[in-house]
């Protein structure tokens, strides 16, 4: 046990973490029982930690093949599980598996299986098909957001998957909803159950509950007016339905408002594309679909809009969840027609939100994100792509902002008023001895 708190300790110095927070003390005394385990918490809270802690302590370095399967309900979480784990620094290896990658580049990184595989239901699902990688040594599953995975409809390739498990001892279910149900086919009996959701799912007490009242039925000139109040701040609008989403966002282009959109029916460099952008600053403005309101790797943000109001009490709550995080202060406003009535799971009344007669539009970010057409796939790295920018692109260190480098390609947020300059300047310049294409990121 020793030998796991110094694990552990030097973990969380890899992370910059001083210490753990109780949900994932609790999670990782829990694991020492042996026993099945349901771990309830809040999104934003850490508990990617809380599971893959005490997958840590149960790894074991000599033993081949895959030893823990991690199931994300979206590729974004997975991707997300997998950064986290690599930013940890163990000698384990680690693949994440989903739609929209490359099946070749998958089967290429399972021919020398990782120790823990994380993936989509599908996905996973499917190379347990081809074969891809063995099951005999997975001793330890965990479902995250397992009953958003079922809401997703993932129920057939989860129960195919965990039939294949004939060795598994260990389960791990989350959420961060209150008083889900444990379906029988994940094969979970007498689990310890660790509920840090507050029994209640009220508003929290820094968020405050506005409303946009439109003319008509037509809200988007509410909202349009909404958004240019609201200003630079870092803002989700939510929609029910991936339409409505491209409607407002196609008002907005017309507008000249800088944005961008995140639903389901957008390919995977897209979706990526447009989450990089909202972290690095790129854009203050996301509209989308509820797969943004749950966990997903973005930062604090001040206001939530609901320009369609989400049809159950766990999806508005989730939204919510977006902002007024631990000590920070939040807004949701609901976008409401003149005779719209509110569900009955929002109890609470809103204030009247008054708008400026007069719209005037928000100002641009001051970063904007380049595309580089290379990534981690062909050996280019972040120390790279900082040399050339600085030194062939002229920037200043406190010009450049956040970089992402994926399997196939990057991005580096770069001062908006120098960014055509630094394209034109490196477009003949060479990273790692090959020429690479780089562009202003659409």
């Amino acid at each position: 046990m020793q030998q796991d708190s110094l694990t552990i300790q030097k973990v969380l110095e890899k992370l910059k973490i001083t210490s753990l927070n109780d949900m994932q003390v609790a999670s990782l005394e829990a694991n020492t029982t042996g026993k099945d385990i349901v771990l309830l918490s809040p999104t934003g809270s850490g508990k990617t930690l809380g599971f893959l802690l005490p997958i840590l302590q149960t790894l074991d370095p000599a033993k081949p093949g895959v030893q823990a399967l991690i199931l994300a309900p979206s590729r974004e979480l997975a991707v997300q599980i997998d950064q986290v784990f690599r930013m940890m620094g163990t000698d384990f290896k680690v693949n994440c598996c989903y739609g929209g990658h490359s099946t070749k580049v998958e089967r290429n990184n399972l021919v020398q299986p990782p120790a823990v595989l994380i993936g989509t239901p599908g996905r996973i699902a499917d190379h347990i098909r081809r074969g891809s990688f063995e099951t005999t040594a997975i001793h330890t599953l965990v479902l995250d957001e397992f009953d958003k995975a079922l809401e997703y409809g993932f129920q057939g390739e989860m129960t195919f998957i965990i039939d294949q498990l004939h060795r598994l001892k260990k389960r791990i279910l989350t959420s961060a909803t209150p008083a889900v149900e444990i379906p029988s086919f994940t094969g979970v009996t007498s689990p310890i159950k660790l509920n840090f959701l507050d029994e209640s799912i009220s508003l929290p007490q820094r968020l405050t509950l506005k409303a946009v009242i439109s003319e008509g039925n037509d809200k988007l000139e509410a909202l349009f007016r909404l958004i240019c109040q609201i200003g630079h701040e870092a803002t989700l609008i939510f929609c029910n339905h991936r339409e409505a989403v491209e409607r407002i966002s196609e008002l907005l282009h017309q507008q000249g408002v800088v944005h961008d959109i995140f639903h389901g029916g957008l390919e995977q460099e897209d979706r990526d594309r447009a989450l990089i952008k909202f972290r690095n600053g790129s854009n203050r403005l996301l509209i989308t679909t509820d797969l943004a309101s749950r966990g997903l790797d973005i930062p604090e943000i001040k206001s939530v809009v609901h320009y369609q109001l989400p049809t159950n009490e766990n999806a508005f709550v989730h939204r919510n969840g977006r902002t007024a995080r631990m000590t920070a202060e939040g807004s949701a406003f609901l976008v409401l027609s003149e005779n719209e009535a509110l569900p009955p799971f929002i109890q609470e009344a809103p204030t009247t939100q008054i708008l400026a007669e007069i719209a005037v539009l928000p100002e641009n970010p001051i970063w904007v994100t380049l595309y580089i057409a290379a990534g981690k796939k062909d050996k280019i790295n972040k120390t790279d792509i900082v040399g050339l920018l600085l030194q062939k692109g002229n920037l200043q260190k406190e010009e450049l902002g956040l970089l992402e480098v994926r399997d196939f390609y990057s991005f580096a947020a770069v001062n908006r008023s120098k960014a055509s300059r630094v394209v034109e300047l490196v477009k003949n310049e060479k990273l790692k001895n090959r020429k690479v294409k780089i562009e202003i990121a659409n």
